[in-house]
């Protein structure tokens, strides 16, 4: 057998690999910044605590790190080429678990030093970072105090504060445990091997694996053979069939709807992890009865995405409506139709809400204000009941008068279904979309038989252009008259709509002339119709302002550009915050909390392991809410709104809260 000469790879024992005390692991001036955050760091130490729950035959595969050796004796080193995320957030754990312990367990204490520091040298770390951050880790992992004045904002004290929040003195041991239960593939160069070209090897192979089958891989991961045949064959193979190429999104939308939260797509699998936040844990008997779930949820998907196959005539009419909008309600939808097939709602039950969900996107979709990130609210008033889902849609639905307006003047959305339902025309099928007034008039047009397009003065002309796509322009014609009247003149091709059997388009023939007041008449008429079919439900009219409830904020990565004017203001209880960033608003809403309900603030914060401690134990950026607590200020952004959500759910606040979005926040 011939053997490599310059590549030597070996599985290895993880924290054995970083205690070995012959050599500094390098970081190269070529790597990029350290970009691991909170959400990355919560993963690894739940991936660590659930190994160290298992017998010692369980390991943990943390990947391959890929690296090349120079230097000998004292000056040996190990410079990382693939790795370093890794690697620094393992050091990170570890400096956070000395530091707990030192005090209290001087054995476990030098353990975790051999990992750290050197033997002959602890004011020097194993890792050393590129040396434009060296100085800001090394602070972090040897716990070095700043000088006066100045504050630790970093993405290693960001990670090593929420390590060292989350591992209390009882549960060291465990924790040293499960890092002891990691293993990778050390895989070491020589001096004849191309470090790039196997770098690229080891991340460019193939393509990623997306979140369902990440998803996929998770479920089956740790059964039997014979039990992964079972689910495979009786539950996944299903699922697929009824999703196809939909089966992403179906995952993206289940989880809104299980969660009662957006889910969003961060890092290119956000759908996964959501998955793994919310299924943590599945032995067989619960991943049964989740597969049924999902199987039976799949083929409610595949009803919405064909509503044809609906078993009643009127709920596939209304599915099919809906369809005109996407999929971005399916997952109320998904739980109304399962209930409707349970026998839990009637099937008038389920045709109002269809009809609410249509009148909610057309008329926001109407008057502009957009129809993202609307959904999981809804899902969340579902489960309080029909009257709260009622209110929730009231609230964000456009009034009538808001609506009239906007028709007179605004480019009409949809114009096939809009049109198509008040003419009472069942899917405007084999109906063209007229313009009465065409787009581009020629020049010999005209609206009167007497004055030409081109005798029109450039503010008639423009008036007439500003109105060509509005509601009071447009008709449904019938394909062969369509074509008959396409771009003639107004006298020319009256008697072609009078002809029509559309009901909204005959009575055009009637008209002498057609100039913007005749516009403006149609547009009022079938505004009338349109607030009639599209009712909005529930009392009074609330105008939101296009404000976003807290807990369907958008959780940003680190501190991305901007982050200082997200928001405009900010709703709190029926009061109006200048609040524009999530740090000040996390500061804000902990004070005042803990001002007006301490209890919940305790609860939320015992439960996750702050942000509020009865000591500052490490250091970084503190700010006291009185003499026995402080509120810990170092986190990252996605951290910080969090713990906003977090806490007011737990104050039952949630929904009386709410940010509306600045210009700069819309971009982000």
């Amino acid at each position: 057998m011939v053997s490599a000469t310059n590549v030597d790879a070996t599985a290895v024992n993880t924290i054995g690999w970083l205690s070995a005390a012959d050599w500094t692991i390098v970081v190269p001036v070529y790597q990029r910044q350290y970009r691991w955050d909170i959400g990355a760091c919560e993963q690894l130490l739940s991936d660590i605590r659930a190994v160290a729950d298992l017998d010692d035959g369980h390991m943990h595969f943390i990947g391959s790190i890929l690296s090349s050796s120079g230097g000998h004796g004292d000056g040996a080193e190990l410079v990382l080429i693939d790795g370093q995320q890794r690697t620094t957030t393992l050091m990170l754990l570890v400096a956070a678990l000395h530091h707990t312990v030192r005090e209290a367990d001087p054995a476990l204490a030098d353990q975790l030093a051999r990992v750290l520091v050197h033997s002959d040298d602890p004011s020097l770390t194993k890792l050393r970072p590129h040396h434009a951050w060296a100085s800001v880790f090394e602070r972090v992992v040897l716990d070095q105090a700043l000088p006066a004045g100045q504050s630790r904002d970093s993405r290693f004290d960001d990670n090593y504060a929420f390590f060292r929040s989350q591992i209390s003195l009882d549960e060291a041991p465990h924790i040293w445990r499960g890092l002891q239960k990691l293993e990778h593939v050390s895989i070491t160069l020589g001096a004849g091997a191309n470090a790039q070209q196997i770098f690229e090897s080891l991340n460019s192979t193939g393509e990623p694996l997306r979140d369902h089958e990440l998803i996929h891989n998770y479920v089956l991961m740790g059964l039997g053979h014979a039990e992964q045949r079972r689910i495979e064959s009786e539950y996944w193979r299903a699922i697929e069939q009824n999703t196809g190429e939909s089966i992403a999104d179906f995952w993206r939308q289940y989880l809104v709807m299980k969660t009662g939260r957006e889910v969003s797509i961060v890092g290119g699998r956000g759908v996964y992890d959501a998955f793994r936040h919310e299924f943590p844990r599945l032995e067989l008997a619960d991943l049964i009865d989740s597969a049924e779930e999902w199987r039976a949820l799949s083929r409610v998907y595949r009803t919405l995405l064909v509503p044809a196959e609906a078993p009643d005539a009127e709920i596939a009419r209304h599915l099919g409506y809906l369809n005109t909008f996407g999929t971005t309600m399916y997952p109320l939808v998904m739980l109304a139709y399962r209930d409707f097939e349970r026998g839990v709602i009637t099937r008038d039950d389920l045709i109002e809400t269809l009809e609410m969900v249509q009148a909610l996107l057309v008329r926001r979709s109407v008057v502009g204000t957009g129809v993202d990130r609307l959904v999981a609210r809804l899902c969340r008033a579902r489960a309080q009941g029909a009257p709260a889902l009622v209110s929730a849609i009231s609230r964000i639905t456009p009034s009538d008068e808001r609506v009239g307006a906007a028709l007179k003047y605004v480019d009409l959305p949809h114009p096939h279904y809009v049109l198509g339902r008040i003419a009472g025309v069942d899917g405007a099928g084999g109906l063209d979309l007229e313009h009465i007034v065409p787009l581009a008039p020629g020049d010999t047009w005209t609206g009167d038989g007497a004055r030409e397009w081109a005798a029109y003065s450039e503010d008639e002309q423009n008036s007439h252009r500003a109105l060509a796509k509005t509601i009071g322009n447009l008709a449904l014609l019938e394909e062969d008259l369509a074509v008959r009247a396409f771009d003639r003149s107004f006298p020319e091709k009256r008697e072609l709509y009078a002809r029509s059997a559309v009901a909204t388009t005959a009575p055009i023939g009637a008209i002498d002339r057609w100039n913007t007041a005749a516009i403006s008449a149609r547009s009022a008429q079938l505004a009338a119709r349109f607030v009639e079919i599209w009712r909005r439900p529930g009392g009074p009219a609330i105008d939101d302002d296009g404000l976003t409830p807290i807990l369907d904020a958008v959780r940003r990565r680190g501190w991305p550009p901007g982050w200082q004017r997200e928001w405009s203001y900010v709703e709190y209880c029926g009061e109006h915050w200048e609040v524009y960033d999530v740090k000040y608003l996390f500061n804000r809403v902990f004070k005042r909390l803990w001002a007006d309900s301490r209890e919940a603030v305790v609860s939320y914060s015992g439960r996750r392991g702050g942000p509020v401690y009865t000591a500052q134990s490490w250091n970084g950026q503190w700010d006291r809410l009185d003499d026995e607590h402080s509120l810990y200020m170092g986190w990252d952004s996605s951290y910080m709104l969090s713990a906003v959500q977090g806490v007011l759910e737990e104050a039952g606040l949630a929904p009386e809260v709410f940010v509306k979005y600045s210009y700069i926040g819309n971009a982000m």
